[in-house]
C-alpha cells in the first residue's frame, strides 16, 4: 500500500455539483500520508469550504475502507486554503500613444465590405507617401492583418520597463503592425465576451511601443456595440473613416455606424466614406466598368450626409491576390495601388 495506490482509489470519489469530476481532477487531494497500516488524507478547498466537503470526506473514507487491506486505519480531514492572490492587472495609461499625430479608426457597418483590406492598403499608401504609420488590428473576432501582411509567424516581443510590460510591434513594408492574431494559434476561435475583448484591445493599443508616428490606424470590428464604445471612450481616437460597398444592404448598416460616431456620447469626427468594390474592370477590357454591386451608392450616401467621399476602390484581382499572398496591392504601381494612394492623400488633407 502506497500513496499512488491511494490516489488511484480516490478517482472513484466524484463531486455531484462539478459535472461528476473526481476529487483528484478537481485538485482537492492536498496530502496523502501512509504509515504502516494507517492512511491520513487531507482534502483542501480553495477560498472557502465546499458545501459538500463532509460528503466528499465521507465518500473518500468509505472508498478507502472498502478497498484497502482489512484493519487499515483511515483518517480524512478537510481544510480551506487561501486562494492564490490574483496578479494585479497593469494599469494602462496613454503614454505609448502620446507621440502619435492622428489616431483614426477604420470602421464599417457590417462585415464583408473589405474594411481590413482598405485599412492595410491605406497604411502602406501613407507609408509610401513618407509618413510614419502604425496599424492596430482590433478586429478581435476576425484578425486578418497577419495574413494580409505575410506576418503570420511573427511573435511580438514583450519587454519590461520600470515594472511594466511593453509590447514591440512587428515592422514590415514601412509600417508598424500589431494584431490579436499574433497571440492566437492558427484557426483558434477567440471565444470572448465583450468586457474581455475590450480589455484585450486596450492592451493591443495602449501597451504597444509605437514610438513617434504620424498616423495610427485602428482596424475596428464591424458593426456597433460595447467593444466599439469602449474603444472610442478609452483610446484617444480622433475620428474614423467608414468603409462600405455600393449596395443598399451595406449602406443601411453604414448609416448606423455613422450615427454611432456622431452620437453626442461618442462625438468623434467622421473623416469621410470609402466606397469599396465600386466596379469591376477586366484586365483585357481596361476601359470597361461593370457595377456589380450597384453604382455610386457610397457617393450618394456621402452627399446626403454632407461627408466627403474619400475614394472609390475597384474590384481588382490583384487586391485579392495581394491580400492572400501577404503582399498588399498598395505596394505596386498598378491602378488599384494608385486608388489607395489617392485615398491616402485625401485622408491626409481631411486630417490636417
Amino acid at each position: 500500500m502506497d500513496q499512488y495506490e491511494v490516489l488511484k482509489l480516490l478517482h472513484e470519489v466524484t463531486h455531484p455539483g462539478k459535472g461528476d469530476q473526481d476529487i483528484v481532477e478537481l485538485g482537492f487531494v492536498n496530502d496523502i500520508k501512509v504509515e504502516d497500516r494507517k492512511v491520513m488524507l487531507t482534502l483542501a478547498f480553495p477560498g472557502r469550504k465546499d458545501p459538500l466537503a463532509d460528503y466528499l470526506a465521507g465518500s473518500a473514507r468509505a472508498v478507502l475502507y472498502r478497498n484497502l487491506p482489512e484493519g487499515t486505519e483511515v483518517e480524512v480531514k478537510t481544510v480551506v486554503k487561501e486562494a492564490a492572490a490574483k496578479k494585479k492587472q497593469q494599469e494602462l495609461g496613454t503614454e505609448e500613444v502620446e507621440h502619435i499625430g492622428h489616431i483614426i479608426g477604420i470602421a464599417s457597418g457590417k462585415g464583408g465590405v473589405g474594411k481590413s483590406t482598405v485599412a492595410v492598403n491605406l497604411a502602406i499608401a501613407l507609408a509610401r507617401m513618407g509618413y510614419r504609420v502604425g496599424l492596430a488590428d482590433a478586429d478581435v473576432y476576425g484578425p486578418s492583418v497577419p495574413t494580409m501582411t505575410g506576418t503570420e509567424d511573427a511573435a511580438p516581443e514583450a519587454i519590461e520597463e520600470d515594472g511594466k510590460s511593453v509590447i514591440l510591434p512587428i515592422e514590415k513594408y514601412g509600417v508598424k503592425w500589431m494584431s490579436i492574431g499574433y497571440f492566437a494559434r492558427k484557426g483558434q476561435a477567440l471565444i470572448w465576451r465583450g468586457p474581455m475583448a475590450s480589455s484585450a484591445l486596450k492592451q493591443l493599443i495602449l501597451q504597444v511601443r509605437w514610438g513617434e508616428l504620424d498616423y495610427l490606424l485602428i482596424d475596428m470590428p464591424p458593426g456597433t456595440g460595447d467593444i466599439h464604445i469602449s474603444l472610442v471612450n478609452d483610446i484617444p481616437m480622433e475620428g474614423a473613416v467608414v468603409v462600405t460597398t455600393p449596395q443598399e444592404v451595406a449602406l443601411a448598416d453604414v448609416e448606423k455606424a455613422l450615427d454611432m460616431f456622431r452620437n453626442e456620447k461618442v462625438n468623434k469626427k467622421v473623416f469621410g466614406i470609402v466606397e469599396n468594390m465600386s466596379w469591376f474592370t477586366p484586365a483585357e477590357l481596361p476601359e470597361n466598368k461593370y457595377y456589380i454591386f450597384g453604382k455610386d451608392g457610397g457617393l450618394r450616401l456621402a452627399e446626403s450626409l454632407g461627408l466627403p467621399l474619400l475614394g472609390q476602390i475597384p474590384i481588382v484581382q490583384g487586391i485579392r491576390e495581394g491580400g492572400d499572398s501577404g503582399e498588399p496591392s498598395a505596394l505596386s504601381s498598378r491602378p488599384d495601388a494608385l486608388a489607395f494612394l489617392e485615398l491616402a492623400g485625401k485622408l491626409v488633407a481631411a486630417a490636417e
